[in-house]
């Protein structure tokens, strides 16, 4: 984890992060308690040796909590318990994602209404039990991870797609009903970020190269590039930012 900027203002923060664990989840764990913020966060696997690992590193301990997000009423209590260890949760970050591929034809209700749990429903949930805390506490920011996947129009997975896509929306409906009360929402987008789970499962130097072909900014994306945008979104640095999908993925796909 490198640091490219220090955001003051998350010192003290009370943090949650979906997914906080594993993956990109366990960079923006890290990256946030490098700028002094107090993260809980959830995973469906065990992360006691993660989080013994951010106690050595950073000397506080994260809060960790084993929860799989499609069982909401066990992501609430989660989000309840973190509010009472570091104060009313103001940063929420809905990291957590499957992106299994499936075929159309393949798709019965049981995987679709799974992937719609993991991918969708549990986002929005996770906003409306944050929502109190943060009204209280007089605003916050949410940060809705999507995909530039639904963006391309990328076959090979449309139930995950479908709920990116939905993402947006929620986002959008979330920000203009909350934004009174100082809280915002926006979504980020990413690219292919090549996380050890990418490379095991879809990197292939061919698949690398024609990707990067579509990128304007030739480097590959990695996932400190994700922690510096959470880190933006978090912090008072983009106080007048709602309601927005910030892309970040190297210049595949334009907005606007």
């Amino acid at each position: 984890m490198t640091q490219t900027a220090t955001f003051h203002d998350l010192a003290g923060k009370s943090v949650f992060v979906t997914g906080g664990g594993a993956g990109i989840g366990a960079h923006l764990t890290d990256g946030l308690m490098a700028q002094g913020a107090k993260v809980a966060f959830v995973q469906r696997s065990d992360a006691t040796e993660f989080a013994d690992q951010m106690e050595q590193k950073h000397g506080e301990r994260p809060l960790f909590m084993q929860c799989d997000v499609t069982d909401i009423e066990r992501l609430k209590t989660c989000i309840t318990d973190a509010g009472r260890a570091h104060g009313p949760v103001t940063v929420l970050v809905n990291n957590a994602a499957n992106d299994q591929r499936h075929a159309t034809e393949e798709v019965d209700e049981e995987f679709w209404d799974w992937s719609q749990a993991v991918n969708l429903k549990a986002y929005f949930f996770a906003c409306q039990a944050v929502i109190e805390g943060m009204r209280a506490a007089g605003g916050g920011s949410i940060i809705n991870f999507t995909s530039i996947s639904y963006m391309m129009g990328n076959a090979g997975y449309p139930a995950y797609t479908t709920a990116n896509s939905g993402i947006n929306g929620m986002t959008r409906s979330l920000a203009r009903e909350f934004g009174a009360d100082k809280i915002r929402v926006n979504a980020l987008a990413p690219g292919w970020v090549l996380t050890d789970k990418q490379k095991e499962m879809w990197v292939t130097p061919e698949a690398l190269k024609a990707h990067l072909e579509r990128q304007c900014l030739k480097d590959t994306l990695d996932p400190q590039d994700m922690v510096d945008a959470v880190l933006f979104l978090a912090s008072n640095t983009s106080r007048m930012m709602t309601g927005q999908a910030l892309v970040v993925d190297g210049g595949v796909v334009t907005t606007g």
